[in-house]
């Protein structure tokens, strides 16, 4: 007998309503009203461990981070670098192969304005899909434009997967110096054949960075396995706090970038004359670092990984079939994207009603969403639409808010299409 969605998702061990209940936002007190928070590929909420991490760093060592010789000083400065190593440890790299940025996108433009500026040339291509978020998009328009390089686009097909025959074609060409694609679309749910691109990639001399913002809560990410060279995510997707995120980049091409950013931190010896860098990663950290928001990001990834991200995994796949198959039943309801791999994310729009009008409906009813072209303007515009709803799940999300989700799209319809 053929197992569905919906009894996968009853089925499964993964017990979200125990990680639910590590989520101080998620566990509303008497008389208040709970929410099924489903703009999960936007941001996540915190669990407790994080948020007591957090506080922990800021009460009981905090202090100038390689600035000081008292001890809540050197205790911060040894929290920031086991959190660097925790992160590589996460990625399957190496500690020295770890910047820490504010998120992904400082992360891509940092290697578009160091990289880039420093190995594009007048008739070089960067390649990128039609799936890309607007920040593995717009820094190498402006790279392009800085360096004379061109930006050559890899379309999608009806199904919202990349035409790799596009990406071959392009590559045997010989001038992309780079290809940059996102590892799972922001938009459509999409999860992009990394490790085929990186294969098809080095094939032609070509570089490849991974936008893995909305792969690393949801898959397994080993970054040796996919072959990138470069890889960026954000702390606050992944259960942690807001203003960190981590790139990877092999060693010898940090080595070889020239510095992106000046100031403390960054640096050997400074004079009027002369000025000499510190080696990678501190080459590329310039300022104050963000330590207690990097203590943090590493207690989310130990708390991610003490689930199980295979078992997350499997948990959101449930989620996201049985969301797939209640809102196709609702009358109006047209999903937007069909790739055969997919993760945490269902987008869709109600014939009739503009999408901001369903999220408003739904906000009423105790669902929040995201409406909107979620940053990825190019895909609306492959669809024919100008915005969609989308729900995205994580480890604590429920069938129960499925089902809420789905209730409150047929009242939206109700109420909104004549």
């Amino acid at each position: 007998m053929e197992t569905t969605a919906s009894n996968q998702a009853a089925e499964t061990s993964f017990d979200a309503e125990a990680v639910r209940a590590e989520f101080p936002a998620l566990t509303p007190g008497p008389g208040e009203r709970g929410c099924a928070f489903l703009d999960n590929a936007a941001t996540t909420q915190k669990p407790r461990a994080v948020l007591d991490a957090l506080e922990r760093a800021y009460v009981e060592s905090y202090g100038a981070i390689g600035r000081g010789v008292y001890r809540w000083s050197a205790e911060a400065t040894q929290h920031y670098e086991q959190a660097r190593a925790r992160v590589a440890r996460f990625l399957g790299g190496a500690a020295d192969e770890v910047v820490f940025v504010r998120g992904t996108t400082e992360a891509i433009n940092l290697v578009a304005a160091s990289w880039g500026g420093s190995r594009l040339r007048p008739g070089d291509e960067i390649l990128v899909s039609g799936l890309e978020h607007h920040s593995n998009l717009v820094p190498w328009q402006l790279a392009a434009e800085a360096t004379g390089a061109r930006l050559a686009v890899a379309p999608i097909d009806e199904r919202g997967e990349i035409e790799l025959g596009e990406i071959e074609r392009r590559l045997a060409a010989g001038k992309v110096r780079l290809v940059a694609v996102a590892h799972v679309s922001n938009a459509l749910g999409t999860v992009v054949p990394v490790a085929e691109i990186a294969t098809l990639a080095h094939a032609a001399g070509a570089r490849l960075l991974v936008d893995g913002a909305q792969s690393v809560p949801h898959l397994p990410v080993d970054v040796a396995a996919l072959g990138c060279d470069f890889f960026a995510f954000s702390g606050h997707k992944v259960y942690g706090p807001s203003g960190i995120g981590a790139l990877w980049a092999r060693r010898e091409l940090l080595e070889a970038m020239p510095p992106w950013q000046g100031g403390g931190g960054m640096i050997r010896e400074v004079g009027f004359e002369r000025t000499t860098f510190a080696d990678p990663p501190q080459r590329f950290e310039a300022g104050t670092p963000a330590g207690p928001e990097a203590r943090a990001l590493a207690t989310a990834l130990d708390w991610l990984e003490r689930l199980g991200r295979e078992a997350v995994a499997a948990h959101e796949a449930a989620l996201l079939e049985l969301a797939r198959q209640r809102l196709a039943e609702v009358p109006g309801v047209r999903l937007v994207g069909s790739a055969r791999r997919r993760a945490s994310v269902v987008s869709f729009v109600l014939d009739g009603a503009h999408a901001h009008d369903v999220g408003t409906v739904l906000d009423a009813a105790g669902v929040a969403v995201r409406v909107g072209h979620h940053c990825a303007q190019p895909v609306m515009a492959r669809f024919g639409v100008p915005a969609t709803v989308r729900a995205s799940f994580a480890a604590y999300s429920t069938a129960a808010e499925v089902e809420a989700l789905a209730r409150a799209v047929l009242r939206a319809r109700a109420l909104l299409v004549r």
